[in-house]
């Protein structure tokens, strides 16, 4: 005989399925493992028969009359709701637009410091948007930030693709990097800028 599961009270909950002896009604119609109708019979034989089979007697329809039965695994059947759950969120995860804003006259420390926040979110799946600002005469040097620009990309080639090639945009530089990813695309898209810029620093 199968050791009895410990189940905990139950809680009012649409969410909740009752199970086992958390069902208190005389009679149910029961469902048997592959789909067939077993029909209408006391809450004790149904239990009996879960016993028996070593599975979970599972409350499907509480308002059926009498309510509908189901037999199976219940700690199966969580798991598959829950990753069901789990794959519906994924399909309706946002994907965010990040931006990065860089001087054209940036040092390898600061370059390292941006690399390292546009690899980590296209890692996470979103877009990054890299930003050059050009401020006075340096945008006579517009040769510059391209180099910069056209650096970062090959820096992320491995996990990312251009979406949006280098252009300018008023006074600064820009492009759009685009997470490269063998996992199906997320499909609602929205794009705000990034809470984590850094603010640009001044070059002497």
């Amino acid at each position: 005989m199968r050791r009895k599961k410990f189940i905990p009270p139950n809680k009012s909950s649409q969410n909740e399925n009752r199970i086992n002896e958390q069902i208190r009604v005389p009679q149910v119609r029961v469902i048997g493992v592959d789909g067939e109708q077993l029909g209408v019979i006391s809450i004790q034989e149904a239990l009996q028969r879960a016993e028996a089979l070593t599975l979970d007697l599972v409350e499907v329809s509480p308002n059926a009359d009498p309510p509908v039965c189901k037999l199976m695994d219940y700690g199966k059947f969580r798991y598959q709701q829950q990753k069901r759950a789990h794959e519906a969120k994924k399909k309706q995860a946002v994907v965010q637009l990040k931006e990065v804003k860089v001087r054209p006259k940036i040092d390898e420390h600061d370059y390292q410091f941006k690399l390292k926040h546009v690899m980590r979110f296209l890692e996470d799946g979103d877009k990054a948007k890299l930003t050059v600002v050009f401020r006075g005469r340096e945008i006579v040097h517009r040769e510059i930030g391209e180099k910069l620009l056209a650096r970062f990309i090959d820096d992320v080639k491995d996990i990312g693709d251009v979406e949006a090639a280098p252009k300018m945009e008023g006074r600064n530089l820009m492009a759009i990097l685009t997470a490269k990813s063998q996992k199906p695309p997320k499909q609602t898209v929205k794009v705000e800028p990034s809470q984590e810029n850094e603010s640009v620093k001044e070059e002497g």
